[in-house]
């Protein structure tokens, strides 16, 4: 590990520490995910902590998460959410969302978030044709490549005002390489390119360094 990702992985636990403290609910859904061989992709707490002030920011009381895995960024937006607030969230594999309603339940959120388990293609292809939305605020964060397919879904389940959230997108600076032919790269490219370049999105991308990396997100407010 470098230098410098040995200091920010040292930051992420200082602002672990100082900033949020012992969660049993995130630490028990982190254990959960880990014994039963889930990725470990899921977002870093001070990233689960920024998705819920932004929620609460947004005043959002309906939103759409593409990419559930165990329900860890599910609980940040959940937790954020009003009262009569709801997620729908994207699944597709069987597993993961079967981990995720586990902890959701002990989490007290379960009535509060509906998993959908399928390809979330045609999951938006369904919540469109059903009238679902208008969505307050979209997290996206599922298979790379097909993010620009994503955000354009997203934009028909959404408003004026909504607020778009894609994570992963800089890829440890692979995101300004002209030449990658790693997929997961180019979709970040095209998706970076729609939101420069669409007519209903108003865009940034914010580079960051921690436990996981170098990366960064994108926000786009729909106009």
């Amino acid at each position: 590990m470098s230098d410098i990702a040995t200091r920010a992985a040292a930051v992420d636990s200082y602002l672990d520490e100082h900033l949020f403290g012992r969660d049993a609910v995130l630490e028990a859904a982190l254990e959960d995910s880990r014994a039963a061989g889930l990725p470990a992709i899921n977002v870093p707490a001070n990233s689960g902590k920024l998705l819920s002030l932004l929620a609460r920011l947004h005043c959002a009381s309906r939103v759409l998460e593409i990419g559930t895995l165990a329900g860890y960024s599910t609980i940040w937006l959940a937790r954020a959410l009003p009262p009569e607030g709801r997620i729908v969230t994207l699944e597709f594999e069987p597993k993961h969302a079967e981990i995720a309603r586990g902890n959701l339940s002990r989490a007290g959120l379960a009535e509060r978030v509906d998993i959908r388990v399928g390809a979330a293609l045609d999951t938006l292809a369904t919540l469109e044709r059903d009238g679902a939305g208008p969505f307050d605020l979209v997290f996206i964060d599922a298979d790379k490549p097909r993010t620009p397919q994503y955000i354009e879904h997203a934009l028909r389940v959404s408003r004026p005002g909504t607020l778009l959230i894609v994570d992963n997108v800089v890829r440890n600076g692979e995101l300004a390489n002209a030449e990658t032919t790693d997929d997961n790269v180019r979709g970040m490219q095209q998706a970076v390119e729609l939101l420069a370049t669409h007519p209903r999105l108003d865009a940034t991308v914010i580079q960051t360094v921690g436990a996981k990396g170098y990366d960064g997100f994108a926000l786009a407010l729909v106009r």
